[in-house]
């Protein structure tokens, strides 16, 4: 389920952004944690309801961004000091790590096979 965000137009969401409001990366982090291992590519993570423009924003990450993401998100916990979180956060991103590889040594192989 992803994380919603009422805001009364779209430049208010963009100053949330701006600001580094920690509820973003509190969605985004959440949203990468629970598809790690997800076939999908893109996920959404964020529903944006603009009041102003009856309208609402649909953000989703793609799992190629997950570990930059999870680097982004890093700064904001430790600034936070949530460092539980933080370690979670470091155990996925070694897990991004070691799939990412795996694949590229899975890669190598398959060349020297042909």
């Amino acid at each position: 389920m992803a994380t919603e965000f009422e805001v009364q137009n779209a430049e208010e969401f963009e100053k949330l952004i701006r600001s580094r409001d920690f509820r973003v990366y509190e969605a985004l982090v959440s949203t990468v944690l629970k598809n790690l291992t997800s076939k999908k590519r893109h996920h959404h993570a964020l529903s944006v309801i603009s009041t102003d423009e009856d309208a609402v924003y649909d953000i989703t990450i793609d799992k190629q961004d997950f570990h930059h993401t999870l680097e982004e998100s890093l700064i904001a916990y430790e600034e936070q000091e949530k460092y539980e979180k933080c370690t979670e956060i470091k155990k996925a991103m070694d897990f991004l790590d070691k799939k990412k590889a795996e694949k590229k040594l899975t890669s190598i192989m398959d060349s020297l096979a042909t």
